[in-house]
């Protein structure tokens, strides 16, 4: 008869606590995966590839211009912009 073996759940829930360790560091690290953005959403660069585009710069950088989408263009501190020559 199909029905006279009782299921065994075993691989479901994990029966010592190594084994209980180790699924909940492995859902901690894909929660913490999770929240990392990608490396290709860096923020873009300006002032010839010295500065960022960025909402807000840090108290180590200065504000330079605005980039094209309207965000703050941050150098840091030790950069000190070149000035065009006039001739």
């Amino acid at each position: 008869m199909l029905g006279s073996s009782p299921l065994v759940f075993s691989s479901v829930s994990p029966q010592s606590p190594v084994a209980m360790t180790q699924l909940l560091l492995l859902i901690v690290a894909l929660l913490v995966l999770g929240h990392v953005p990608p490396g290709r959403s860096e923020f873009k660069r300006c002032w010839m590839g010295q500065g960022a585009c960025r909402p807000y710069c840090t108290k180590y950088e200065t504000y330079m211009h605005l980039c094209p989408d309207a965000s703050l263009c941050c150098l840091a501190y030790g950069i000190k912009p070149v000035a065009a020559s006039k001739t």
